[in-house]
């Protein structure tokens, strides 16, 4: 990745947080990795809407539509994204409704604010 890349998915990321937490999610976690070497990768945020225990992956992508961005959560990501998941309930104890939701944070190419659209329940 470069360093240009980088910052255009930490910027997406962090507006995936404020938009989650504007819906009354708490946030748990943010760019969460596992500690098993048999499971390697990171959720970009674990968070809590009511008793719901919510993995959030976050796509951002310039001069594009969401719809791109959805695709690039192919089945082996979710198949990644699970895995982690089941890494960090077992770690932490924690028995919940577990939901799997994607944000798309894509910045237009005529200019002006990214556009942040969230599927809950993604996959």
């Amino acid at each position: 990745m470069t360093q240009s890349t980088n910052r255009l998915g930490r910027i997406g990321e962090e507006l995936a947080a404020r938009h989650l937490a504007a819906l009354g999610y708490h946030i748990r976690e943010r760019n969460w990795r596992g500690c098993e070497e048999a499971i390697r990768g990171e959720v970009d945020i674990i968070a809590e809407d009511a008793s719901t225990v919510v993995f959030c992956e976050v796509k951002s992508r310039r001069w594009s539509v969401c719809d791109e961005a959805f695709a690039a959560v192919t089945y082996a990501k979710q198949r990644q994204i699970r895995r982690l998941a089941a890494l960090y309930l077992a770690g932490n104890g924690r028995h919940a409704d577990v939901r799997f939701d994607v944000v798309a944070v894509a910045w237009p190419a005529a200019g002006g604010d990214p556009l942040v659209h969230h599927i809950a329940g993604a996959f």
